[in-house]
């Protein structure tokens, strides 16, 4: 009697294992196959990001062909517009006034035209003076927003790479707040020296 229980607990275990392992390999089937290749029903993904653009052109819709949104690009570090806030010398919160940093920050950021990509490269230069020219009219408020943040900062609280980092992050905070119609991407500095 328990050999039969036994061996029906087996059965059904093995039953089991088998519509498992079809499950798992019909879920990656869905999943990973191309889209190419027939299946009963596809995944669809859609994200919302408040700075990205499209990165395929529209096309006009056949008639009876279902149509897919375009892909878009959300910018990282590395993949923006470059501003250099050219060098600054500025002394330190110091009892004998003598520490001073020299530092040279270069601000990215991110293109506020979602079809930035799109552009043919014509229109993609002119856009990019038209941009830069907008960086450069907001240049005395991001100069006033380094120097005011740095000339509350001591030497300690500069010299580490915390200290460094702490002073990057505190700038992007300050200029996302000061300048609300663009997105900062990163903030780098490319000479740093607290004497």
């Amino acid at each position: 009697m328990v050999d039969k229980i036994l061996k029906i607990l087996n059965i059904i275990t093995q039953v089991i294992l088998l519509i498992t392992a079809f499950v798992s390999i019909f879920t990656a089937y869905i999943i990973f196959a191309p889209d190419e290749f027939p299946k009963p029903f596809r995944l669809q993904y859609q994200y919302e990001t408040a700075f990205t653009t499209p990165v395929s052109g529209a096309t006009e819709p056949v008639v009876g062909e279902a149509t897919l949104a375009p892909e878009v690009h959300t910018y990282i570090p590395g993949e923006g517009i470059m501003l250099n806030m050219s060098t600054k010398i500025i002394n330190l919160v110091d009892p004998g006034g003598r520490r001073y940093i020299r530092l040279t920050v270069v601000a990215e950021f991110a293109p506020d035209n979602p079809e930035y990509e799109l552009l043919p490269e014509a229109e993609k230069t002119a856009y990019l003076a038209l941009f830069n020219e907008k960086l450069n009219s907001r240049l005395p408020i991001m100069d006033d927003t380094v120097i005011t943040l740095l000339s509350t900062k001591t030497y300690e609280d500069l010299y580490t790479a915390e200290g460094k980092e702490k002073l990057r992050m505190e700038i992007m905070d300050t200029l996302s707040q000061k300048l609300v119609d663009l997105h900062i991407l990163s903030i780098y500095f490319t000479e740093f020296v607290v004497q």
